[in-house]
């Protein structure tokens, strides 16, 4: 007998939960995907926060989406019972937990899941009656190994480190439309910038460096340049875009998620922070320049061959800090023309 009891038939139910965040969500995405080649016959329900949702609601190796509604219905407290008795009514055979809160652990404990597989840390060893021994090594490596060593803890077969987000139609013409109301010319390069990012301002490269990279690559091919990012991006966007002297168009905020990752699909050149759409861009396999500074450039790389981070080492990164205590010497460093040679190297058929 294997590490999971679960038998594969039609009548077999397993709750993926989610990870939190879009980026560590789309990096969750070969785990989606080799549960579905290990079950192929079972109902695989993901449980998602509503934010992630658009990672996985394409993809065809999902079958139900359940959404944790920590605003409302599942909100913090009682909501925990609440979703603790909507897991029972859905009646799950099996978990499997990407998040590694003790939270994650607690609710598929409350909601009577027969088989509840994640990493045995925070606490919640207890709870899980398939608890995995994390792996020290899998700290030091990057996420997505560390999600598929759930699988593999669990004997699990894997199914490669392949990113996935699948897309929807309407989100497709959405983009197409919206390229063709702006008059890009696509015989030339569709360039992005996503200058924003989750968790603070040391993830950050400066407003006006991002300016002086979309004034050059403007005027190089003489297009716009869009520049992505969320609600919470929407003023920066507008002041890189009127530091830039009107050759962007701003859209961070102005998209849902899923026609974001369109627009990401169209971009010859994606411009970013480490962030969400990074990995969106990773998984779209898009030209990806990705400036990295606090964050750990080993664990949260961007997987895909033709994206190339660019960094400077200093002695104080990767810190992990969401604020910079000191000077942001690991972001001053990275200059304009660091990443214009960058932005050659990629598109160097078009220069």
């Amino acid at each position: 007998m294997g590490f999971i009891k679960l038998t594969d038939t039609s009548r077999a139910r397993i709750l993926i939960r989610a990870a939190n965040w879009v980026g560590d969500a789309i990096m969750t995405t070969p785990v989606i995907r080799a549960v579905r080649k290990n079950f192929p016959k079972a109902t695989i329900t993901v449980l998602a926060k509503p934010w992630v949702i658009p990672v996985y609601e394409n993809n065809p190796y999902v079958d139900e989406m359940m959404v944790y509604d920590n605003n409302k219905r599942h909100k913090k407290g009682l909501g925990t019972l609440t979703l603790a008795k909507d897991l029972r009514g859905q009646k799950f055979d099996l978990a499997i937990l990407m998040q590694n809160a003790f939270e994650a652990g607690l609710i598929s404990f409350l909601g009577r899941i027969k088989e509840r597989v994640g990493y045995n840390t925070d606490g919640r060893g207890f709870l899980l009656n398939r608890g995995i021994r994390l792996d020290p090594a899998l700290k030091k490596g990057h996420l997505i190994d560390y999600y598929i060593g759930i699988l593999k803890g669990a004997d699990l077969a894997d199914d490669g480190r392949g990113l996935d987000l699948f897309l929807c139609e309407s989100d497709r013409e959405f983009a197409d439309n919206f390229l063709e109301q702006e008059k890009f010319d696509l015989s030339q390069p569709v360039i992005g910038i996503n200058p924003g990012a989750t968790g603070g301002t040391a993830k950050r490269w400066f407003p006006q460096r991002y300016a002086k990279v979309c004034k050059i690559l403007a005027k190089r091919f003489n297009v716009k340049i869009l520049i992505f990012g969320g609600p919470a991006d929407f003023e920066l966007g507008k002041y890189i875009a009127g530091l830039s002297k009107d050759c962007c168009i701003n859209i961070a905020g102005t998209t849902s998620l899923g026609q974001a990752f369109a627009l990401i699909e169209k971009c010859s050149l994606f411009i970013t922070n480490d962030s969400g759409l990074m990995h969106a861009a990773a998984a779209l396999k898009i030209n990806q320049i990705a400036v990295i500074g606090s964050t750990d450039f080993v664990a949260t790389a961007p997987s895909n061959k033709n994206s190339i981070m660019v960094r400077a080492k200093v002695p104080c990164s990767p810190c992990l800090k969401d604020v910079c205590p000191n000077d942001h010497e690991c972001m001053d460093k990275i200059s304009v023309d660091m990443v214009m040679e960058t932005c050659k190297s990629l598109l160097k058929a078009n220069w």
